[in-house]
C-alpha cells in the first residue's frame, strides 16, 4: 500500500501536492479542536455535578441532619438489696436508660429515652421499654406543643427520677405506688411558663387499664405499656409556682417550688385495643413542695385517688379494690460535708444525710362488703446517705422501716446503690 502512495505522489503534480497536504493539515486541526472542545465539554459537566451534590449536601446539613443536631445522653443505677430474714440479699442492675435528642430546627426538637432494666430481658422478667419519645413543637416562647410519649405529670419523681435527683436507692415508695413512677403515656401535651415565676402542664393522652389494679399495689398495674388503647382517654396537668421570686430573696440563700397536679380518665382501656368493657374512672389529685435554705432541703408529696365503679373491678379482678386511696410522704435532708473535703483535684462534691417517712393506704375506702387487705395500709421510716463525687454521680446507703395492720410486720430492708447521669 506505501508503495502505491509513494508512486501516486511521485506522478502528481507539485502544486497539487502541496494543496492537498495543507487541507488534510487543517482537517488535522480541526478534528484536534473538536477533541479538546468535547473533552472539555465533560470535564465542566463533571464539574457541574460535583458543585450541585455540594451544593446539596450544604442543604442538607442547613436543615438538621449534621451531627451537631444530635444530643445524647442517659444513666443508670446498680442496687444491693437485703431484705430482712433468709433469702433477702440480692444485686440489681436496676436499670440503664440512654437518651437521644435531635434538633430539626430551632422551633423543633425530638427527645426520646430508651431503658433496660434488671439488666437481661428473659420470659417475663426484665423490662426493655421507650419511656419518652416525643416532638416538641415551640409555638412561642411561653407555649410549646408536644406529642408521642409523655411522662404523667404527676408528682415530684416521675419527671424528675435520674438517681442523683433524689435521695435514697429506691424511689419514694408513695411515688412507685399511689403515683407510679415511672408513669408514661401517649398523647399530646402543652408546656410553657406562665410568668417567670410561673409554669404549667396540660396533656390529652390514653387512660389506665382498670382491670390491672390491686388491693395492694393500688392503680400500678392499671399502666399501659405496649400499644395502649385510647377508648377512653385522659386528661392531665400540673401548675408550679416559685413565690419567692415574688420578693427581694437571694437565689443561693433559699428556694421555694410549691406544684399542685390532676387527672382524670375513663378505665376501660386494654392493650392493643382489647378493652375490658368495664365501666369505672379515675380522678387524682395531688400536691408537692421543695424548700431549700442553706444546708437544709425539705420536701413533701400527698396525692388522693378516688375510683369511681371500684366494686365492678373488685368482681374482675376477684381482688378488693378500694374506692379511695391515699399517701403521702416528707423527706428532710442536711448537706454535711466539710468545706476541707472539696479541696484539691479529688475533692468530693456533697454529702447528704436524709430522713423520710411514707405512708400509703390502698385501702382507704372500700365498697361495702368488701374484705380489706390489711398490708395495703402501711407506713416506712427511710434514713440513709448520699455521697457525691461528682455532681452527676452518687453513692446511696439506706434502711427502711416498715410496718402495716397485718399481724405480722413487713421485713425491714438495707439498700445500697450507685447512680449516675450523663
Amino acid at each position: 500500500m506505501l508503495p502505491l502512495l509513494l508512486l501516486a505522489l511521485c506522478q502528481t503534480p507539485v502544486d497539487e501536492r502541496l494543496d492537498r497536504a495543507e487541507a488534510e493539515l487543517k482537517s488535522l486541526r480541526q478534528q484536534l479542536a473538536d477533541s479538546r472542545t468535547e473533552h472539555q465539554r465533560e470535564r465542566e459537566t463533571d464539574l457541574a455535578r460535583w458543585l450541585a451534590l455540594l451544593d446539596e449536601s450544604r442543604a442538607t446539613s442547613e436543615s438538621g441532619s449534621s451531627p451537631e443536631k444530635l444530643s445524647w445522653g442517659g444513666y443508670g443505677e446498680f442496687h444491693y438489696n437485703d431484705l430482712e430474714g433468709p433469702g433477702g440479699a440480692q444485686l440489681d442492675i436496676h436499670r440503664f436508660v440512654v437518651y437521644l435528642g435531635y434538633t430539626f430546627s430551632e422551633s423543633i426538637q425530638l427527645h426520646s429515652e430508651v431503658e433496660l432494666e434488671h439488666g437481661f430481658l428473659q420470659d417475663d422478667k426484665g423490662e426493655l421499654s421507650i419511656e419518652q419519645l416525643y416532638v416538641d413543637f415551640n409555638l412561642c416562647p411561653t407555649a410549646t406543643l408536644q406529642a408521642g410519649r409523655l411522662l404523667a405529670p404527676l408528682g415530684i419523681v416521675n419527671q424528675r427520677h435520674e438517681p442523683p435527683t433524689f435521695n435514697g436507692v429506691e424511689r419514694p415508695s408513695v411515688e412507685r405506688v399511689v403515683l407510679p413512677s415511672t408513669w408514661y403515656q401517649d398523647g399530646i401535651g402543652l408546656v410553657g411558663d406562665a410568668c417567670p415565676s410561673a409554669r404549667y402542664q396540660l396533656m390529652l393522652t390514653n387512660g389506665l387499664d382498670g382491670t390491672g389494679f390491686s388491693a395492694v399495689n393500688g392503680i400500678r398495674g392499671g399502666r399501659q405499656k405496649a400499644q395502649p388503647s385510647a377508648n377512653e382517654p385522659a386528661i392531665s396537668g400540673r401548675f408550679d409556682l416559685h413565690p419567692l421570686d415574688f420578693f427581694d430573696v437571694e437565689a443561693t440563700d433559699q428556694s421555694l417550688r410549691l406544684g399542685c397536679s390532676a387527672y382524670y380518665g375513663g378505665l376501660d382501656n386494654g392493650n392493643k385495643g382489647s378493652d375490658p368493657s368495664v365501666d369505672a374512672d379515675l380522678t387524682i389529685l395531688s400536691v408537692d413542695a421543695e424548700y431549700s435554705f442553706q444546708r437544709l432541703d425539705l420536701r413533701a408529696v400527698a396525692a388522693v385517688e378516688r375510683i369511681g365503679g371500684a366494686r365492678e373491678l373488685s368482681t374482675v379482678t376477684t381482688d378488693s379494690i378500694a374506692s379511695e386511696i391515699t399517701g403521702w410522704y416528707v423527706e428532710a435532708a442536711w448537706h454535711w460535708m466539710p468545706e476541707t473535703w472539696r479541696d484539691g483535684p479529688r475533692g468530693w462534691h456533697d454529702a447528704i444525710a436524709f430522713v423520710r417517712y411514707d405512708a400509703i393506704d390502698t385501702q382507704r375506702d372500700l365498697p361495702n362488703g368488701l374484705p380489706a387487705d390489711p398490708t395495703g395500709d402501711r407506713n416506712e421510716w427511710t434514713l440513709g446517705l448520699g455521697l457525691y463525687p461528682l455532681p452527676n454521680l452518687v453513692l446511696k446507703a439506706d434502711y427502711q422501716l416498715r410496718d402495716d395492720e397485718a399481724a405480722s410486720a413487713p421485713r425491714n430492708q438495707l439498700n445500697v446503690g450507685l447512680g449516675w447521669s450523663f
